[in-house]
């Protein structure tokens, strides 16, 4: 039986990590033209952030992911901690209070580290629930739903108020990527979505008959956001027609990796798959598409295969979170998708997100680690 060193790392996720780093630097480089000044130099600031993430990748890889679980209420109340001082310490960027100002370095935003957060927490819920009730009545699960909701409800309360609806809409969505592979039965899911389904339907009712009266009861900051959520379905607004544009008028190979015909906003974050396929057209679309559905897949295949619980839900988590930011962000820039400011994964700048998905990473990197430690296998 062959040994595995500890920090065995694997390289069908190294790999597609490294080609994600190139494509974000390119095309970050290739955007200057239409990035504001005052950003300053984003390739370089985007490469030290990598640095940055996967120094804490081995941080996690060290410390294991045993210690982590251990620690997992521990940084829940850190993060809340963390979410709570932005109403008192935090800056405000566009009328949001998500970031704290940190002197020569920039903006933390606590939210994207929640998301980690909360995977970590859920995953040691739901495992240790169902290593306690391996066959649940109806009653204990439901009290575990509502302990489960409380968790949730805190964090998505505080972001929601910065406001962030974007990350809020992420919470939900890892818990209920978490809860449905944990095996509960199916009947709270259908009981979930006919709840959400009348609450939608209530406000959407609001909206359309008397925005007066909408503002008078959400308030003008819920009015915005969900006014900029239904514009997509009418494909206006500036932005979105600019990133229509650009993509439509890449064709096969694009303008050039450093040509930019038309300008559009946020070119480094929500819309870098615009600037990406403005650059490389449809065939490099293609080929970005495909690095993501083999990245994805691979870490399917990595949570098929592991035996530990808490880790199956850890990955259904970081799975769920990944998949559902590709999908919303590329969506987004066709106009199949609300916008709602989620960025790509990897290839969007941004210090904040960049450093929790390298959290994220390193417990990835363990997991695969626990895997082939005591095979015969390299981890390709």
């Amino acid at each position: 039986m062959k040994k595995i060193s500890k920090y065995k790392i694997d390289k069908s996720i190294l790999l597609p990590l490294i080609l994600f780093i190139i494509i974000s630097i390119v095309t970050l480089y290739g955007t200057d033209s239409i990035i504001p000044n005052y950003m300053g130099n984003l390739p370089l600031k985007q490469l030290i952030w990598y640095a940055i993430g996967f120094v804490l990748a081995y941080l996690v890889m060290t410390v294991g992911n045993t210690f982590i679980y251990r620690i997992s209420w521990f940084l829940y109340g850190a993060g809340i901690i963390s979410l709570i001082g932005l109403f008192f310490f935090g800056t405000t960027i566009n009328d949001a209070t998500c970031w704290y100002e940190i002197e020569g370095i920039g903006t933390i935003q606590p939210s994207e580290f929640m998301k980690v957060i909360l995977i970590i927490t859920n995953a040691t819920m739901i495992a240790k629930f169902n290593e306690n009730f391996p066959n649940p009545t109806i009653r204990e699960e439901f009290y575990f739903l509502i302990k489960i909701v409380g968790v949730v409800f805190i964090p998505s309360l505080l972001t929601f108020l910065q406001p962030d609806t974007g990350n809020v809409l992420i919470y939900l969505l890892i818990t209920i990527v978490m809860l449905f592979v944990s095996g509960i039965r199916y009947r709270w899911f259908a009981l979930l979505f006919g709840i959400i389904g009348i609450l939608v339907a209530f406000i959407v009712i609001i909206y359309f008959i008397s925005q007066d009266l909408f503002v008078n009861i959400f308030g003008t900051s819920f009015f915005l956001r969900i006014d900029r959520l239904l514009d997509w379905s009418n494909q206006s607004g500036f932005q979105l027609e600019n990133s229509l544009s650009a993509i439509g008028s890449a064709g096969l190979f694009g303008h050039g990796w450093d040509t930019n015909p038309i300008y559009f906003p946020e070119a480094q974050t929500d819309f870098i798959f615009a600037a990406f396929a403005s650059h490389f057209g449809f065939i490099g679309c293609v080929l970005l598409l495909c690095l993501i559905a083999f990245f994805d897949i691979r870490l399917i295949m990595l949570a098929i295969k592991t035996n530990s619980l808490t880790n199956k839900y850890i990955l259904a988590g970081v799975i769920g979170m990944l998949i559902y930011q590709q999908v919303q962000n590329i969506g987004m820039t066709f106009g199949l998708m609300p916008i709602t400011g989620i960025t790509l994964p990897f290839i969007s700048y941004g210090g904040s997100s960049l450093l929790s998905y390298m959290l994220a990473i390193g417990i990835v990197f363990n997991i695969s680690n626990e895997n082939i430690r005591y095979t015969n296998k390299s981890g390709i």
